[in-house]
């Protein structure tokens, strides 16, 4: 496993993020997260609103907890009969946080998600709580998940001129069936330094069935999983890793055999060929105003832009 910084910050993270989301149990739960750490795997990933999973992961992390970048989500409702448990205001930030605290058995996070965007609040409000987070020593370092480009823009502009703590790490799904982030959210990150957490890559399993060939995405990477000796699932973990050196696929196994498959797609280099036959499988397009202004339209003569 190999490390890159979570941001702009100094904190290293490993290539491969895991998500437990699916974790139903401490029996199920200890032996993917021993497995991942044995890989030099580091970063957890979870959220109040994944049932049981911050008890789960609390157990299973006694003890060991410091040797974990550990990070877990706010927003969604947790209280159906209080309005005030939902959003990204600051009273449901604090109390959820305490909450993600408790369930975790730990006094600090190091990194705290807003798991997506909320509509009715002040983006300055969520950002300004989540700094006084910050100050406070509860979380380290700040992320934001399923929101806009131009409202995770806006924040880390805030942040910048009031000295406030800025969204660090970008949480959205990103996968060959679904390429939407490319448009605005992937070089908004690019440009701002932010890691990309991809969750779904390989899109709710579909990219990684051996058997499926009824949809061009998928005989493609059947085809080039063949040619490569790797498995379907690599593949699609390790196109996502050569789009962007800013992306690291959040992966949610369920059993070691599913985690052992998705850790070996970090040793898999996809051949140039073969990331182009698998983008041009997707016809994906850019779209406005990506396809009307090409990247050497001022400077032709320059290599990248540089």
């Amino acid at each position: 496993m190999r490390y890159r910084l979570f941001g702009r910050t100094g904190l290293r993270v490993s290539e491969l993020f895991l998500g437990a989301m699916r974790f139903g149990s401490v029996e199920q739960a200890r032996p993917i997260i021993d497995l991942y750490a044995e890989a030099g795997g580091n970063m957890i990933d979870t959220a109040d609103a994944y049932g049981d999973s911050e008890d789960i992961i609390g157990e299973v992390l006694a003890g060991r907890r410091d040797r974990f970048v550990l990070a877990s989500k706010y927003t969604l409702p947790r209280d159906s009969s209080d309005l005030n448990t939902g959003g990204n205001h600051r009273k449901n930030l604090r109390l959820a946080l305490e909450s993600s605290l408790r369930r975790l058995g730990t006094d600090y996070l190091d990194v705290y998600w807003v798991h997506c965007w909320d509509r009715h609040t002040p983006i300055e409000e969520t950002v300004r709580a989540l700094d006084d987070a910050v100050r406070s020593g509860k979380i380290l370092y700040a992320g934001i998940s399923d929101a806009p480009a131009w409202i995770v823009s806006r924040a880390n502009t805030l942040a910048e001129w009031r000295d406030w703590t800025p969204f660090a790490g970008l949480q959205v799904p990103y996968n060959l069936l679904q390429r939407d982030i490319e448009r605005e959210l992937l070089p908004m990150a690019e440009a701002f330094g932010m890691t990309v957490a991809a969750w779904a890559p390989l899109a709710h399993g579909k990219l990684a069935r051996p058997d499926s060939d009824d949809h061009p995405v998928l005989a493609a990477v059947q085809e080039v999983a063949k040619e490569l000796g790797g498995t379907p699932a690599q593949v699609a973990l390790a196109w996502t890793r050569a789009h962007s050196r800013a992306i690291h696929p959040l992966v949610g196994a369920s059993s070691t055999e599913q985690l052992a498959d998705n850790l070996a797609a970090i040793d898999l280099v996809l051949p140039a060929e073969s990331v182009q036959r698998l983008e041009s499988a997707t016809a994906f397009q850019l779209g406005f105003p990506g396809d009307f202004i090409p990247p050497d339209l001022f400077a032709p003569d320059l290599v990248d832009g540089r």
